[in-house]
């Protein structure tokens, strides 16, 4: 009953930018990771050259270089994640706040609102942003398997155990780049979660413009484009 009592702060429309916030999240993460062969995400045509640096790696002397890629990809999650901690640790430092949270409110919106309102629209942003520095730690894990096995890789191209360990290292690196690009979404859409501040029609704007940044940047980018020329 309590909890009953506290959703009539919301609105209608609050539930459906809130729904649709969550529905688009789900559906774009699942649109990119699965997209099909005539029509392929940046992601999945990543994963095909991640697949061919484990082949060329098997044959390249000395082996320094691939050592120094997987370093500044466990750079860049160790990057994303403390930026994710600081996020969460301000927005947790701002519901405990009741006084500037209020005072925030109150800048950003005409609306006189509860500090519960405000504590569950910045709580979304929490969640987001603590989904996204869970995927950057594991991510950050697996670049590290993945450094293991491609030290376990024979130096010898003809021992039967090379070509399956630089395989498994492959799909190892390309696990961790799925939860690096997740992380990267689930920041992406705390950034479009903060409009909720301003009202539900912010959020659904920013939702859509989330989804269009995304699509654009995974399936109509110039990036892209150069990835799908063939090889001569």
């Amino acid at each position: 009953m309590e909890l009953l009592q506290r959703l009539h702060y919301f609105s209608t429309l609050d539930m459906i930018a809130i729904f649709t916030l969550a529905t688009a999240w789900i559906g774009i993460g699942w649109r990119i990771e699965h997209s099909n062969a005539k029509s392929p995400s940046v992601s999945t045509l990543m994963a095909h050259y991640r697949r061919e640096w484990m082949t060329q790696f098997i044959s390249r002397e000395p082996r320094v270089f691939d050592a120094n890629i997987l370093g500044n990809l466990r750079q860049s999650t160790t990057f994303f994640a403390s930026t994710s901690m600081i996020g969460i640790g301000g927005g947790l430092a701002l519901i405990g706040n009741k006084d500037q949270l209020l005072g925030v409110a109150r800048d950003l919106s005409l609306e006189s609102a509860p500090a519960l309102v405000w504590e569950v629209k910045i709580l979304v942003v929490i969640l987001f942003l603590a989904n996204g520095f869970l995927k950057f730690v594991w991510s950050h894990r697996l670049f590290g398997y993945c450094a293991v096995l491609l030290a376990s890789v024979p130096n010898d191209a003809n021992d039967p155990a090379c070509i399956p360990r630089a395989n498994m290292a492959a799909e190892i690196n390309i696990t961790a780049a799925r939860s690096f690009n997740r992380g990267l979404r689930s920041v992406y859409f705390a950034l479009g979660a903060l409009a909720w501040l301003l009202g539900p029609i912010a959020l659904l704007i920013a939702t859509t413009l989330t989804i269009f940044i995304l699509w654009r940047r995974e399936f109509a980018s110039q990036s892209r484009s150069v990835l799908m020329i063939k090889d001569p």
